[in-house]
C-alpha cells in the first residue's frame, strides 16, 4: 500500500505515526515549509519520502503524485486550495481522506460550510479522520456519514513519553517537583498572559515555593518575575532534562482544537490543568482525578485552580500523575496505523 499525505505544518508526533505506518506501507509526505516560530528539526526514517511543496508548481505536484501511484491520499484540512485540486482526480478511485481538527461552534461561517461542503469537500473526499468527538460532530454536519468517519487522528509519540514516565516516576516519588510547566507559543489565544497573571496573583496572595517554567516563543514579550522562568523554543530531544524537574502541566488556551501536548504530558505522568476550551480534555483529563479544568480567559478561576493544586500532598499529586499516564494510553501509533488500514480495506 502506498500513502501520500498532503500536509501543512509537520510535527514530531505525526512523523512517529508515519514511522509506525511505514512498517506496513510506503509513506510519502508533501509538506509546507517549517514554521519560523516553531523551527523543529525533524529526522525522517529512510523509508519515508518527504517533498517540500514550495519546490513544485501545480503541474509538478500533479506529476509527482501520479508517479508515486498512491493507494490512499490523506489531506490535512481544506486550507490549501492546491491540495484540494490535487485530490479531486482521485476521488472514488482510491480512499481520499480529509483530516479536520475544528470544533462545531455554530458560527455563520460554519453554517455556510455545511451548505457548500458538497461543492468543495464531499466531491473530493471519501472519508474524514478527526481527533475526537467534537470534530466528529462538525464533519457530520458537513455531510460525512458516520461509517465514513474515523477518530484518533492526533496521537503523540507514546513510546517516548511512556519512557519518560518510567524513568522519572521514582524520582518524583521521593520529591514531587513544585514547578508548573507551560509548553506552547507566546500568543494571546494560548492564554499565556492569563497564566502569568494568575500565577503572580497567587504568589502575592499566598506566597509559596512553586515556580512556573515556560517553554516557547511568540509575539508576546516574556513577563519578568522571580519565580517565572523562560526557556525559549526547545527542541523535543532536549526536553527530558527540563521535564524531570517539573510537576504539573498547564495549557490555558482560549481555544485549542485538540492539543497533542496534553497527551504527551499525561503520558509523562503530569497532573493536568487546562481550560475547558482544549479539545483533548475529552480523552485525557478527568476532572478532580488527574487534573482540573477552568473557564478560558478567567484569571481568577485559574488562580483558584493553581491554589488548589499547591495544597495537594505529594501522594495526591502522584495519584493524579498515575491516572494521567493511564488515560494517555488510549490512543497510540499502532491504532493510528490500523485506522488507515481499515479505511483502505473497507474501500476495496
Amino acid at each position: 500500500m502506498t500513502v501520500i499525505f498532503l500536509y501543512t505544518e509537520l510535527a514530531e508526533y505525526f512523523i512517529k505515526c508515519c514511522q509506525e505506518l511505514s512498517k506496513k506501507a510506503s509513506v510519502n509526505i508533501i509538506r509546507w515549509p517549517v514554521n519560523k516560530e516553531a523551527p523543529f528539526v525533524f529526522s525522517f526514517p529512510d523509508n519515508i519520502r518527504v517533498y517540500d511543496k514550495n519546490k513544485f508548481d501545480t503541474a509538478g505536484l500533479e506529476k509527482l503524485i501520479s508517479s508515486i501511484k498512491p493507494d490512499i491520499i490523506v489531506c490535512s484540512g481544506w486550507i490549501d486550495k492546491d491540495y484540494l485540486r490535487l485530490v479531486k482526480p482521485y476521488y472514488k478511485k482510491i480512499p481520499t481522506i480529509l483530516t479536520c481538527d475544528t470544533h462545531w461552534s455554530g458560527s455563520i461561517k460554519q453554517y455556510a460550510a455545511t451548505i457548500l461542503s458538497r461543492f468543495f469537500l464531499l466531491n473530493k473526499f471519501s472519508h474524514a479522520w478527526v481527533p475526537g468527538n467534537s470534530q466528529e460532530n462538525y464533519v457530520k454536519k458537513l455531510g460525512f456519514r458516520s461509517n465514513k468517519i474515523k477518530k484518533g487522528f492526533y496521537c503523540c509519540d507514546l513510546k517516548k513519553f511512556n519512557e519518560i514516565y518510567d524513568a522519572q516516576i521514582a524520582i518524583k516519588q521521593n520529591s514531587f517537583p513544585k514547578v508548573f510547566l507551560f509548553v506552547g507559543r507566546y500568543y494571546e489565544f494560548k492564554g499565556i498572559k492569563d497564566l502569568w497573571n494568575a500565577f503572580i496573583l497567587l504568589q502575592e496572595e499566598t506566597p509559596n515555593e512553586w515556580e512556573l517554567w515556560c517553554l516557547g516563543t511568540g509575539s508576546i514579550e516574556p513577563v519578568k518575575h522571580d519565580k517565572i522562568k523562560h526557556f525559549g523554543f526547545v527542541q523535543p530531544n532536549d526536553l527530558d532534562e527540563i521535564i524531570q524537574k517539573c510537576g504539573v502541566f498547564i495549557l490555558p488556551s482560549h481555544f485549542e482544537p485538540w492539543g497533542v501536548v496534553v497527551q504527551e504530558y499525561a503520558a509523562s505522568g503530569f497532573p493536568l490543568i487546562t481550560s475547558k476550551n482544549v479539545g483533548a480534555n475529552d480523552a485525557f483529563l478527568t476532572q478532580n482525578q488527574n487534573g482540573f479544568l477552568f473557564e478560558a480567559k478567567n484569571v481568577q478561576e485559574l488562580k483558584k485552580v493553581l491554589k488548589k493544586t499547591i495544597t495537594l500532598s505529594n501522594a495526591e499529586l502522584l495519584g493524579m500523575a498515575a491516572k494521567s499516564h493511564d488515560l494517555a494510553q488510549k490512543i497510540n501509533p499502532e491504532n493510528w496505523t490500523n485506522t488507515l488500514l481499515e479505511i483502505y480495506n473497507e474501500f476495496k
